[in-house]
């Protein structure tokens, strides 16, 4: 057999000044020298991510965080393309709130949903300010127990840090639900902060950054678990015996 080294989209609008994005780099290394996961690796800015077949032969998609998107279609785009085409697909922060954004839109029947930054305006906002801003936080997410975020984080409490100012508008929670989004981790108080997709291979969001986590030298566990939801997926398509 020949065996194919996953390939990953990165999707974001790639900044020195945005933390998360300058810690990429160094948390692959890890994956490749300590946990032996290495991975093709691919920027895809937003503005490229929605052109057809922009995402074709990827075995992941990470949806980074870094909003507001320079193009809200792109991002929306790379993340419906994961959903219906059982793509490994791992959103963070930003990433999280447009998986929801995405799935309110075309599985919920919500078209005129929007996100609270983008469009302070309008009706149907998914995603709204916060209460109190997480820039900067860090607090508990208490994980539901027999759910992939459990599988991936390998308990059911973490400690995690954020970087954000907007989150999951808790009017839409039963509208999500019933239409098959789980909602997986939650803070002390029941606000959400991970959704994950039944019966996909890996779909798996988080409001939180597990970029920050650590000092940047070994891979946060849900990042590894995407790794290896790569791995799983590229070897559907190795290449026939020689």
């Amino acid at each position: 057999m020949t065996y194919l080294t996953p390939r990953i989209a990165l999707v974001g609008d790639r900044s020195p000044a945005v933390r998360s994005h300058a810690r990429i780099p160094g948390l692959l290394d890890a994956l490749a020298d300590r946990d032996q996961l290495v991975l093709d690796a691919y920027w895809i800015p937003t503005e490229d991510a929605g052109a057809p077949g922009a995402l074709d032969g990827f075995d992941a998609i990470w949806l980074l965080p870094g909003s507001p998107y320079r193009s809200e279609a792109g991002a929306l785009a790379a993340i419906r393309t994961a959903r219906e085409g059982g793509i490994p697909f791992l959103g963070t922060c930003a990433g999280f709130q447009h998986a929801v954004l995405e799935y309110a839109r075309n599985v919920c029947d919500l078209g005129e949903a929007v996100h609270g930054e983008q469009d302070p305006d309008r009706d149907q906002q998914v995603i709204v300010p916060l209460v109190c801003s997480l820039v900067g936080h860090e607090g508990t997410v208490v994980v539901t127990p027999g759910t992939l975020a459990e599988r991936a984080l390998g308990s059911t409490d973490t400690m995690e840090r954020y970087h954000c100012s907007y989150g999951l508008n808790a009017d839409y929670l039963d509208r999500l639900r019933a239409h098959g989004l789980r909602f997986s981790g939650a803070n002390e108080t029941g606000q959400i902060r991970i959704l994950e997709l039944p019966g996909h291979p890996f779909f798996l969001a988080s409001l939180f950054q597990p970029e920050l986590s650590g000092d940047g030298t070994r891979a946060h566990p849900m990042i590894r678990a995407l790794a290896e939801a790569a791995v799983a997926h590229a070897a559907l398509g190795e290449a026939t015996p020689v």
